[in-house]
């Protein structure tokens, strides 16, 4: 259990980041390759990345193999990996930048706590992942601040996140700003506490303390800090933290994800004829404002509110559409696959719609 310690002010300053962070997306992504954990909620990206891992010692094999070595899925991972931007998240470069300019000083402290947990691999990761916890890329050279050999890093992070990461980048988006608009609408209604109870059942918020499900028992003080909360497309289950408290308070937690990666484009008409004029107005709409009620939309669309109903029930059953139950109302929230489907068509006559599947989604 992890308890997250707040007072007056940390409330206060309780943000919401608006997109992933890239290198926690590598970092939580690398452990993903290391268990079978989320089949279904992983499989269609395994089976996507798995010809990149096979046989023949390529590049983008090495690639993993040496990130799976400095990011074992537990006991630790060195916290300079995924550094800390105050106010926002930083793009991959940015990123990088701040890992290559590491103090030598942290660098040796967190290569020394990773030796120390070299012999507590998980016990669900396969073998070679193991083997890989107890051989650290460059530990040596990275722990005294070798030049050439963090300029290596840098390339390795900057080469798995365009082969493992950017591909899938669009669908990464859309998962996360389906989970943002809702908890942003959360925290709009009713402030820092209605947010907080969105995690359940991640984490039970018992003022002052956010309790959260985590594999180790720890307390973490937030002493004014605030709290940024990252959503992560690759996180599974529980929510993640740096290990060092004393380091700019985040929370890393799982958004909702399909069972299906994005289907591939065919010929055809355009999205209005592909769903209907309705359907397809509602899902205009739904991904516009993020998150919306029965109500709003009938209004935005001209729609009777029975009618708008049968179109969303519709919307909803394709897997384009999710819906949740807040009081008397039902908010809606564009599905990642719904995203994707209005970003691979448009409204010119020249669209190429999706062959749509009807995938289910998993909750974190």
């Amino acid at each position: 259990m992890l308890r997250i310690h707040f007072t007056a002010q940390d409330l206060e300053y309780v943000r919401i980041a608006r997109s992933p962070d890239p290198l926690w997306e590598i970092v939580c992504s690398v452990c993903r390759l290391q268990t079978d954990e989320g089949r279904f909620a992983f499989g269609p990206w395994r089976r996507a990345v798995a010809p990149l891992l096979r046989g023949g010692g390529g590049v983008d094999r090495a690639v993993a193999v040496a990130l799976r070595s400095l990011m074992p899925c537990g006991p630790y991972i060195p916290d300079f990996l995924t550094p800390v931007v105050d106010g926002g998240i930083a793009d991959l470069r940015q990123g990088v930048d701040r890992v290559l300019s590491t103090p030598r000083s942290r660098l040796r402290r967190e290569f020394t706590l990773l030796t120390e947990s070299q012999e507590r691999a998980r016990p669900g990761a396969r073998p070679e992942a193991r083997a890989a916890v107890l051989r650290p890329f460059a530990a040596e050279r990275l722990a005294r601040g070798d030049a050439e050999a963090l300029r290596a890093l840098g390339g390795l992070l900057t080469a798995y996140d365009a082969k493992f990461v950017a591909p899938y980048r669009s669908w990464i988006d859309g998962a996360v700003a389906s989970d943002v608009a809702w908890r942003s609408r959360e925290l709009a209604a009713g402030g820092t506490r209605a947010l907080l109870e969105t995690f359940r059942p991640m984490a039970r918020w018992s003022p002052p303390v956010l309790e959260v499900t985590y594999p180790v028992d720890r307390d973490l003080h937030l002493a004014g800090r605030g709290l940024l909360l990252v959503p992560s497309y690759f996180c599974w289950r529980k929510p993640i933290t740096l290990f060092d408290g004393a380091l700019l308070p985040v929370l890393v937690y799982p958004v909702e994800k399909p069972l299906q990666l994005p289907a591939a484009a065919t010929s055809g008409a355009s999205l209005s004829r592909l769903l209907g004029p309705t359907r397809a107005a509602l899902l205009y709409e739904v991904a516009a404002r993020g998150c919306a009620t029965t109500s709003e939309l009938a209004l935005a669309v001209g729609c009777s509110l029975p009618n708008t109903c049968q179109q969303l029930a519709i919307l909803h059953e394709a897997g384009l559409t999710a819906c949740r139950k807040e009081g008397r109302c039902v908010l809606h929230r564009p599905t990642p696959l719904g995203r994707q489907l209005l970003g691979r068509t448009g409204t010119g006559s020249s669209e190429r719609p999706l062959t749509v599947p009807h995938p289910a989604t998993v909750s974190p």
